[in-house]
């Protein structure tokens, strides 16, 4: 699979596509390129309400319900099945950043799990009435480390350092929600570093004593030229691991090299390889492939981070050989 979320935002803005030949490629012809190199997922990210008070987008994509309908539906035309990203933010969450939605601000604990029932069963109960019913997998929070729904009330916040039962009882609420609408989907708890255990043996076993819900572990992996070797070795055994100790599959829901890497293409084997050697590993994700030219799919400026460079096409808008490890 890739995720695909920037790739709506990217084409309004003017950016164009093309496949190996060098043929333009119109956006149901996207998702056929990607199908044609044998990916048969998209992922799809979703924040509360990714608009300031003056009507911007915080940037990344605007990842609106609107949005998620419109790569569900192109998604769906090209055969392809779908893994819906809820941050429960309205911008990115990511380790060090799980913000409160500015809607839910001040709410009680009470008030935020229902919250995240309503919001999760609205967003997915909207892409199936439009025809988008291909829905595999959907996580739960996006590289909840510590957890989700940060809050500096030790009552109220979902960080897990802090208070563990509030983070698995919103992840519940989110697990439950998701089955009244999708019963076949299953739930994906994510958590970065792939690579390293201890990361997730503490946050799913914080997850396990307070009773918290999941279906599948989903894992982040950035590799980078002097270290891919070992972290792809460790993310591979970390899969069969955690599957044995926690009774569950496990699923690469991120995971990115620098384009212009002649590393990153053989990464990409070894990990697909790898992954489909393990029974165990339920698919990989690259993210972003549509992100090119040093595009900044999020506020880089303001969070300080340069600009993102490990899409997987050149930046002329061509395909590199990443997408050769799904054939």
């Amino acid at each position: 699979g890739v995720d695909v979320s920037s790739y709506v935002s990217l084409k309004n803005s003017g950016v164009k596509y093309y496949d190996f030949d060098g043929n333009d490629l119109d956006d149901i012809g996207y998702f056929k390129f990607l199908a044609s190199c044998g990916i048969n997922y998209v992922r799809v990210r979703v924040w509360n309400d990714p608009y300031d008070s003056d009507g911007n987008g915080y940037g990344g994509g605007n990842n609106d319900v609107a949005s998620a309908i419109t790569m569900g539906k192109r998604a769906t035309e090209a055969g392809m099945k779908i893994l819906i990203d809820f941050h429960y933010s309205d911008t990115w969450a990511d380790p060090g950043n799980q913000k409160v939605p500015a809607a839910w601000q001040g709410y009680t604990f009470e008030q935020m799990k229902q919250a995240v029932a309503n919001h999760t069963k609205d967003v997915l109960s909207a892409l199936k009435e439009r025809g988008v019913t291909n829905v595999e997998w959907v996580q739960v929070g996006n590289e909840t480390r510590d957890g989700m729904l940060f809050s500096s009330d030790k009552a109220i916040t979902g960080q897990v350092s802090e208070n563990a039962a509030n983070f698995a009882a919103y992840v519940n609420a989110g697990y439950d929600a998701v089955k009244e609408v999708y019963p076949q989907a299953k739930v994906i708890v994510h958590v970065d570093e792939g690579h390293n255990l201890g990361r997730y043996t503490w946050l799913f076993g914080e997850l396990k004593k307070k009773g918290g819900k999941w279906d599948v572990i989903g894992m982040s992996l950035y590799p980078e030229d002097n270290n891919w070797q070992d972290l792809t070795t460790n993310c591979l055994n970390n899969i069969k691991i955690l599957s044995d100790q926690y009774n569950c599959n496990v699923i690469i829901s991120e995971i990115g090299m620098w384009w212009g890497s002649d590393q990153a293409a053989p990464m990409m084997k070894k990990m697909v390889d790898g992954c489909k050697a393990i029974s165990t590993c339920e698919g990989i994700f690259y993210w972003e492939p549509e992100v090119y030219n040093n595009w900044k799919p999020a506020n880089y400026t303001t969070l300080g981070w340069a600009a993102y460079t490990k899409g997987a096409f050149d930046n002329s808008g061509k395909p590199t050989a990443v997408f050769d490890a799904y054939k």
